[in-house]
């Protein structure tokens, strides 16, 4: 009886000093993002001198605040799209009196510039699509809150202004494929952008 606990023992001993693998933590990981099928329709919006073809997916919201000031037109609203957490928002300016093109251009080269703070890099791009729209594309990599933002004019009496938001802290290790997936919106709408007079 003596041998077999002494046996035991022993044997318990040897199998709980088995040495283990090396212990490596499993790599962070991200929630699994569900994208919607893309599909378009159009952007036709009484208030707004424009349409474009938006996504299906995004819901437009009115009637928005800026800072505490209700919007400076009508035609200022945000292209939500709630399943990704992201918004494009939308400001239009009539160019007339003090709002002059240059003074509208040096603005929002000026919002860039508070975006760009934080990116790691800015990419311009000219805008010129089939319908005649001309504008300007701020691309900016690193932890922005605004990646992308655009302006789009006829240089006479229409400015819109977007820029690209997610509604939640940037990680641009997690949010990259978001931004893929939303820039080709985006260009979506650059293309098919055209003024209505």
């Amino acid at each position: 009886m003596k041998r077999i606990l002494i046996f035991i023992l022993v044997t318990t001993l040897l199998y709980s000093c088995k040495e283990e693998g090396v212990f490596t933590p499993k790599p962070r990981m991200y929630p699994r993002v569900e994208f919607p099928v893309k599909s378009y329709n159009e952007f036709d919006f009484e208030a707004c001198h424009f349409t474009f073809q938006k996504p299906e997916y995004a819901s437009i919201k009115t009637g928005i605040t800026f800072f505490g000031e209700k919007a400076k037109h009508p035609c200022w609203f945000d292209l939500e799209i709630e399943k990704l957490n992201t918004s494009l928002h939308f400001s239009y300016t009539k160019i007339e009196g003090e709002n002059t093109l240059e003074k509208l251009v040096r603005d929002a080269f000026k919002i860039v510039e508070e975006h760009n703070a934080k990116s790691e890099y800015t990419e311009e791009a000219l805008i010129e699509n089939k319908n005649g729209v001309k504008g300007l594309m701020f691309n900016l990599e690193g932890p922005v809150a605004s990646p992308i933002n655009f302006f789009l004019t006829d240089t006479t009496s229409h400015f819109v202004r977007a820029s690209l938001y997610f509604n939640s802290a940037v990680n641009p290790d997690s949010t990259k494929i978001i931004l893929d997936f939303v820039s080709k919106d985006v260009d979506r709408i650059l293309s098919t952008f055209a003024w209505k007079d």
